[in-house]
């Protein structure tokens, strides 16, 4: 259990900066590692790292690019309306598919994402 703790406290704080950084930590980071080094299931990592966002943790972060004018509040606000609508549908359709199939689906999205950005300038 104290090695469970460690490795959630060292994902927090690496996803956490990444975060920061990239604007990248949940689904990228944390989903995978809880799936493939902690042996979660697809659906409670995803459940789990959704669960965490609703804790103000990217407040912080927040206010260093809105001092820094890096925030665009009009689209910011637009994404957050539609995010919390999709998140809604899109947790009903990942409870209701085979974990395989979602599984899948997410390494094949991470696969197109990372490709098109390597390749983009």
């Amino acid at each position: 259990m104290t090695n469970t703790i460690i490795i959630l406290l060292i994902i927090g704080l690496i996803a956490g900066f990444l975060s920061g950084l990239v604007g990248i930590g949940g689904g990228i980071i944390i989903v995978p590692v809880l799936v493939y080094l902690l042996k979660v299931d697809q659906k409670t990592a995803q459940g789990t790292t959704i669960f965490m966002f609703l804790l103000p943790i990217g407040l912080l972060s927040v206010f260093n690019y809105y001092k820094a004018g890096h925030i665009n509040l009009k689209f910011a606000l637009i994404m957050a309306i539609t995010f919390f609508i999709g998140s809604f549908f899109g947790s009903k359709t990942a409870i209701a598919i085979d974990t395989k199939i979602i599984k899948q689906f997410f390494a094949i999205v991470m696969i197109l994402i990372g490709i098109k950005m390597l390749w983009n300038k």
